[in-house]
């Protein structure tokens, strides 16, 4: 069963069946599109007169997960987002930036997907932070079943959900459109997960990238 992240919370990154280590995470961002109803008016001439009626209006969302990573002196090595879909350093890939969020409902899948492969990560990578921006400045609290998950798998397939961090349903991120998920970190050779789940006053990634330099690093 995959563990319902809570805020400080630290998790290794061992298989419940077996015991062994992941070798590879994904770190998936899902989302939907935010829907309202506002009144249009129907008939009429030239936009004068008609019937007020409520009609749904769909607004898409563009969400972006983002990482840093860091080596043990908290000096930046490289960033992964969607401007840069593959660490330069190795080890870290982005599926690519959605810009809608699920138009249909929840398909199941991530609309963004971050994947970590251990065993490419280069020694002298430390720490692998991990972050969230609202492009358009969207609330978090309008917006869909905004959930952040950590699976065996690949950004086209979920195998096991190994931990889930609710983000639509949390009352913190209520006014917020920036905020830092959790990361990575190196203990005794081996990696574990930190859940730090703090929503910031951040307007955009290079805000957020100060914080998480100044507060979580």
């Amino acid at each position: 069963m995959a563990i319902n992240l809570v805020k400080g919370q630290k998790i290794d990154l061992r298989k419940k069946d077996t015991g062994t280590v992941l070798s590879q995470v994904c770190v998936g961002l899902n989302w939907g599109v935010i829907e309202k109803e506002v009144e249009v008016r129907e008939g009429g001439f030239l936009g004068f007169g008609g019937t007020p009626v409520m009609k749904k209006k769909v607004i898409e969302v563009d969400l972006d997960a983002s990482c840093l990573m860091l080596n043990s002196n908290k000096e930046i090595l490289d960033v992964v987002y969607y401007g840069q879909l593959k660490s330069t350093v190795g080890g870290v890939t982005h599926s690519g930036d959605d810009l809608t969020g699920d138009l249909d409902g929840d398909d199941g899948l991530d609309n963004e997907i971050i994947t970590v492969d251990f065993k490419k990560v280069p020694a002298h990578v430390d720490q692998i932070i991990f972050f969230l921006n609202s492009y358009k400045k969207q609330d978090f609290a309008d917006i869909p079943f905004a959930t952040i998950r950590l699976y065996e798998g690949t950004p086209d397939r979920v195998n096991t959900i190994h931990a889930i961090y609710d983000v639509a349903n949390g009352k913190e991120f209520a006014g917020k459109i920036s905020m830092v998920m959790g990361k990575f970190y190196r203990r005794n050779g081996e990696w574990k997960f930190s859940a730090i789940g703090d929503p910031t006053t951040d307007r955009d990634l290079k805000q957020t990238i100060t914080t998480i330099l100044t507060k979580y690093a």
